[in-house]
């Protein structure tokens, strides 16, 4: 059996290749004999595998459940993963059978045999529907899908307490087999009730990507102690299942409009883009994990973006292959001799003993073999056949057989560990071809490399081709599948320039004719019918009844808002055709809807944004709202000059075109929500209403009413927290002030709760009614004031956090100088409403709204420009702010208290801190005052925290800073030099130094420090490195050179320039080395750091 894996590549071809000449009679006879010898050889061919299928992976398969061992050896856990791809090796042999005139019945069994098994699967998933419910408002372990099952009963086998079922990888690849699976002709759905559930688990992984999982090697981080953690290879999985299953018939070619799977857009581009963020790393703790194989390429085939496809697959092979197999992550203790068996976790820092010794798996060489066919890499694909030819091993009926591992033995770990890749490693005894001890029956195999085998081997021997295996071409870029026919939106997006189309909405007609003075056409909602305008909140409604099923208590959709790209499509709805005004136009609670700058600021972004992440066939249509309240707004001529860009067809590059409604929509992209058809169920849905007003005079801008600029003398009312009651209601009514007035009605909501009466009204209404008044005249302190005590939150905030944690920053909310709380993993509105106010509130109150305000502009920026963000590690919020205090201390205008400047303008400011490296220069920025603002960022150089630990390799007694200690040991026996984990301990170490400025001072000693030990390997430090001594040793030599009286005010070394720091800091670094008596002759300090190695934060 040895030659099926030697079949030359060039069979994997032969189907391709056309002969053009002409051809002669006796041709022909040569040709005839040729095609029934061809066909001879394939049924031949196709007849050994069926007999390795047969043997190897349907003899194992549970004839009730028709679900699949892990082992081939375990009769009591069927796992589903495994079960998966057993059932499509099954089918990929079933699809090459199909070529075949007279299979005599094999194709039709190895069919049946691949349903069984995803019906199996399906089955036992209904059972646990309950769950899925659950799921939807909190996914966490306790309520995931279980992975493992009674082979034989179908039932839970694994408690949630003893096992990690919380695997959304695991769901993502069953939806993708089975569009595979049901595309090639395969029924696998039979009921309503299926369809129902199925639409659910599109609900269950929608937000793979703000879930920690445990990943594909169900242990979570690599720590192995118990703790989830977001994995680029769960993201690309459902990013790709979301992907292949939007508009999907699941009763194949014959189906009704009800069994028709929906996908929301938004939440599949949120998927793509932190998938893609995240690539080339697995998780924060593991930076390069062979889970991404999968992902990158079959069966998932997650990002078509072939940098980050080429940067992760070179990634996986150079520092994972090996010569046995790859291993799964670096320090994977599993199968390990090392490992503690007995134990389910490992002890603190305990996967430093695996370092270098971890196990080797033949199945990504499979793997490799499979991508090579995909990419037509022939070299690729004859290299990793060869590397899987040496692992082979046969079983008693000579057929190949690969083990599932290689591990190190223990005679072997020094030798492994001083020179990795030279021990000799023994092969597991699943998948040797030996049987296990006490094993009555055959070998033990592991069924997912026996699967995977198969599959290679039909592509390579060219008994099946790419297209088979992968009948909906997602190997394909979206814009190069084949279009798909039907009434749905697909993924099919063209590759040209999109244009974005534009409807303009006016609330009123006298809006639209003050418009028109301007040159600007719009419509008012009457003119667009029969075409409804529709809040995004009704279409919400119409989706929670997606999926609804009694019989198992399913609700259909959770009521998530409906995104940016969710909006740009034309909805045909219970015979009506509706429009969508996206997020951004709608009063939300929060205050920010308010901001006319901002508002412009947004609906640029929504447009690029569109126009940039646009996927589906048709073009987008995006409805902007005009409503008479921006009229009246003083920035509102901003809005004019936007609409006339807009007109000019180009928004900041985007391709863009105005037009009348009832033109555009026959080149939008029209969704069609056939399910509502059939429900029983009656919705109250209510379109946009247009104002009806007698007078429509308004001729231009001047002639309609101002909002009037406001402001009044701050005052200080918390000393009445302490007063009387009767004085609190005496200040109330003898103020005029608003902010006066937020600030006594907070007095008494904090003494008296909120519904507390006054006047006739309780508390609460009066701050709404001074938040609706303060809104009205562009108050921001009153504004925010009101909007803190209401505990108002941002509206959907979780997804831009998540952006910011993926992009391996984390945050933290908090007063300066008080306790802070760390976002280090995503969470729920409520978790974030919760924390805002309990952290922030009780020592500062506008910051509880304000803090809110900047972490979405960071969320939002770092998705935009990432590049701001370069060397802040942990964005603290607090001192954000701090930061854009000192910057418009520095150049505002009159400077104002930052809680009264607009949201815009806070934005802008944050915008200019973040982008201090760009103007510092040219706005004439002092030395102090960026040393100042990047202190408050925490904003460290290049490769900082890998210099960090080089200094600490050099410092056996560790390093000291304001009476916090890094030790040396066990942090380097505990981490990674390139670990998440080590570098926030030294940002945290960082952070307790009061001083911006001192903390900025101290990055750029410890780069020094390095830049010494780097061109001095023989130094060490024989003493604690002391970081404030060697601040405090820098400035008594500055004092000295320059004649100025030593002080505890270190201002003037603050102010000095880079050049002049590095050179006093190098000095006092040399003079302790000396002291400590670790080198025996001088050092040179202009050897050690010449002048322009000195720490430049750009």
């Amino acid at each position: 059996m040895a030659q099926i894996l030697t079949s030359p590549l060039s069979t994997h071809k032969a189907p391709f290749l056309k002969d053009n000449r002409q051809c002669s009679l006796s041709d022909l006879d040569v040709d005839m004999f040729l095609k029934i010898s061809n066909y001879e050889d394939t049924v031949r061919q196709l007849d050994i595998y069926y007999g390795i299928v047969k043997r190897q992976l349907l003899r194992h398969q549970s004839c009730i459940t028709g679900l699949f061992p892990q082992i081939s050896s375990d009769k009591v856990v069927g796992s589903v993963r495994e079960s998966i791809y057993c059932a499509a090796a099954i089918w990929s042999l079933y699809q090459a059978y199909r070529r075949i005139d007279d299979d005599r019945g094999k194709s039709y069994e190895l069919g049946q045999s691949a349903i069984k098994c995803m019906r199996g699967i399906l089955e036992c998933w209904i059972k646990q529907s309950s769950r899925i419910e659950l799921f939807k408002r909190n996914q966490c372990n306790l309520f995931a899908l279980h992975c493992k099952f009674h082979l034989v009963t179908g039932d839970e086998i694994f408690p949630d307490t003893d096992y990690h079922h919380l695997q959304i990888d695991v769901v993502s690849l069953y939806l993708i087999f089975l569009v595979q699976m049901i595309s090639s002709g395969l029924q696998i759905i039979y009921t309503q009730d299926e369809v129902a559930f199925v639409q659910n688990l599109v609900y269950y992984v929608e937000r793979a990507y703000r879930t920690p999982d445990f990943g594909i090697w169900e242990r979570g981080s690599r720590y192995n102690d118990g703790t989830p953690e977001i994995h680029a290879s769960s993201i690309g999985m459902a990013k790709s299942a979301l992907e292949a299953i939007n508009g999907c018939n699941l009763f194949g070619e014959k189906g009704a409009s009800w069994s028709v799977i929906y996908v929301d857009i938004d939440a599949h581009n949120r998927n793509r883009s932190i998938f893609e963020t995240m690539l080339p790393r697995e998780s924060s703790s593991k930076s390069v994990d062979a889970a991404l194989l999968p992902t990158i390429s079959f069966p998932a085939f997650a990002t078509h973006e072939e940098n980050l496809y080429n940067e992760t697959k070179a990634n996986i092979i150079r520092r994972l292959q090996g010569n046995y197999g790859f291993k799964r992550f670096g320090r994977d203790g599993y199968k390990t001799v090392l490992e503690e068996t007995h134990r389910r976790y490992y002890k603190q820092g305990q996967i430093k003993e695996f370092d270098n010794i971890e196990c080797e798996w033949p199945l990504f060489y499979i793997f490799m073999i499979i991508d090579g066919v995909f990419k037509t890499l022939p070299e690729q694909v004859e290299e990793y056949q060869n590397l899987l030819k040496l692992r082979l091993h046969k079983d008693v009926n000579g057929d190949p057989v690969i083990p599932m591992y290689y591990f190190v033995p223990e005679e072997n770990i020094e030798v492994e560990k001083a020179q990795p890749g030279s021990a000799l490693r023994m092969s597991s005894i699943e998948g040797s071809g030996q049987k296990s001890t006490g094993e009555a029956e055959n070998v033990t195999l592991y069924l997912w490399n026996q699967a995977m085998f198969v599959i290679a081997q039909l592509l390579t021997a060219g008994l099946l081709h790419i297209n088979e295996l992968d009948p909906i071409r997602r190997y394909l870029p979206s814009y190069n599948r084949p279009r798909r026919a039907g009434r749905y939106s697909a993924f099919q997006g063209t590759h040209t320039d999109l244009v974005v189309q534009i409807v303009l909405i006016a609330e009123s007609m006298r809006l639209q004719a003050m418009m028109a003075t301007y040159g600007i056409q719009t419509q008012t909602p009457h003119e667009v019918e029969p075409v409804q305008i529709w809040s995004s909140t009704q279409l919400v409604k119409v989706y929670e009844q997606l999926g609804v099923n009694k019989k198992l208590d399913l609700r259909g959709r959770p009521a998530r808002p409906v995104g940016s790209l969710g909006t740009s499509k034309v909805y045909r709805v219970c015979g009506m055709t509706v429009l969508c005004y996206p997020l951004i136009f709608e009063v939300s609670e929060f205050y920010l809807y308010r901001d006319m700058a901002l508002l412009i600021d947004d609906i640029k972004t929504e447009l690029q944004f569109v126009g940039r992440y646009w996927r589906l066939s048709g073009r987008p249509t995006v409805c902007l709202l005009i409503r008479e309240e921006h009229m009246r707004d003083p920035q509102f001529k901003q809005m004019l000059d936007l609409f006339a860009m807009l007109k000019k067809g180009y928004c900041d590059g985007t391709k863009v075109r105005i037009g009348r409604l009832q033109n555009l929509i026959s080149s939008s992209c029209i969704e069609h929500l056939d399910f509502m058809d059939t429900m029983d169920t009656d919705l109250s849905l209510t379109q946009f209403r247009q104002l009806e007003h007698d007078y429509i005079g308004y001729q231009s801008l001047t002639d309609v009413p101002r909002a009037l600029s406001y402001s009044e003398e701050l005052k200080e009312y918390s000393k009445y927290m302490k007063e009387p009651l009767c004085n609190i209601l005496d200040e109330i009514r003898n103020t005029d002030g608003l902010y006066a007035k937020c600030q006594l009605y907070g007095i008494l909501l904090k003494r008296e709760g909120i519904d507390y009466k006054c006047n006739g009204l309780t508390v609460g209404d009066h701050l709404r009614g001074l938040y609706q008044q303060a809104g009205g005249l562009r108050y921001w302190m009153a504004i925010r004031y009101c909007s803190s005590m209401l505990h108002h939150t941002v509206d959907s905030i979780s997804p831009f956090i998540t952006g910011v944690l993926v992009n391996g920053k984390q945050i933290t909310v908090g007063v300066v100088g008080q306790e802070e709380t760390v976002f280090d993993k995503p969470m729920t509105p409520a978790e974030i409403q919760s924390v805002m106010y309990s952290t922030i509130q009780p020592h500062d109150i506008i910051q509880a709204v304000l803090q809110q305000e900047v972490l979405l502009y960071c969320g939002r920026l770092i998705g935009t420009n990432p590049e701001m963000f370069k060397g802040i590690l942990k964005i603290r919020v607090g001192w954000v702010l701090e930061a854009v205090k000192l910057y418009v201390q520095m150049f505002g205008k009159n400077p104002k208290p930052i809680e009264n400047y607009s949201p815009y303008e806070v934005r802008r400011f944050l915008m200019k801190v973040l982008t201090i490296k760009d103007w510092a220069v040219t706005q004439n920025l002092s030395i102090l005052g960026r040393r100042k603002i990047e202190g408050c960022l925490c904003r460290v150089p290049a490769n900082f925290y890998n210099q960090v630990w080089e200094v600490l390799v050099r410092c056996p007694f560790g390093i000291t800073v304001n009476g916090r200690d890094l030790a040396q040991k066990p942090t380097l026996f505990n981490m990674t030099r390139s670990e998440l984990t080590f570098a926030l301990l030294v940002e945290s170490i960082l952070n307790h130094i009061p001083l911006p400025e001192y903390r900025q001072l101290v990055v750029e000693l410890l780069t020094i420090v390095s830049t010494i030990l780097l061109r001095n390997p023989e130094l060490k430090f024989q003493k604690q490195l002391d970081l404030n001594k060697l601040v405090e040793d820098a400035f008594i030599m500055y004092c000295k050179d320059q004649n100025i009286d030593k002080s505890k005010d270190m201002t003037p070394l603050f102010s000095a320039h880079f050049t002049i720091t590095t050179g006093y800091l190098a000095r006092a670094v040399v003079n302790d080395v000396l002291i400590g008596g670790c080198f025996s002759t001088a050092l040179n300090v202009q050897d050690s750091v010449e002048a322009d190695e000195m720490c430049k934060i750009t």
